[in-house]
């Protein structure tokens, strides 16, 4: 699951609404907004991240949290070391090739070093 899709299931959740009864009012399919949510397609455009949030009545810091959390849910990303330290590249690789075995303090403690605020959804 991305950020953003855990995002808009937890705005359901809250609200009490059916992925399909939203699929519907979205105009979409229930198996792509669900695909949406587990991360299986990439990120969403900033159209539909837009209906999102008047779906559900967002406002202000609330839409610039969607959208920020939009930005960081592409389920499969590249990363271009090109003209970098051979020491960037090296971490780039590890992390794709191990990312599968981090448990969430591991993952947790590397957001932190990296100055990511998780309630804030953004670099601190």
């Amino acid at each position: 699951m991305t950020p953003f899709g855990a995002r808009v299931r937890e705005l359901r959740a809250v609200k009490g609404i059916q992925l399909k009864d939203m699929a519907q009012d979205l105009q979409v399919s229930s198996a792509y907004l669900s695909a949406l949510e587990h991360g299986k397609r990439g990120r969403p455009g900033p159209g539909f991240v837009m209906q999102i949030a008047n779906y559900f009545g967002l406002i202000w810091d609330e839409v610039d949290d969607l959208k920020r959390l939009a930005q960081l849910s592409h389920p499969r990303i590249a990363v271009d070391t090109g003209g970098l330290n051979p020491k960037a590249t090296l971490l780039a690789n590890l992390i794709a090739g191990h990312i599968h075995e981090l448990d969430d303090g591991t993952i947790d403690r590397i957001l932190i070093e990296m100055g990511f605020d998780e309630e804030a959804g953004q670099n601190a």
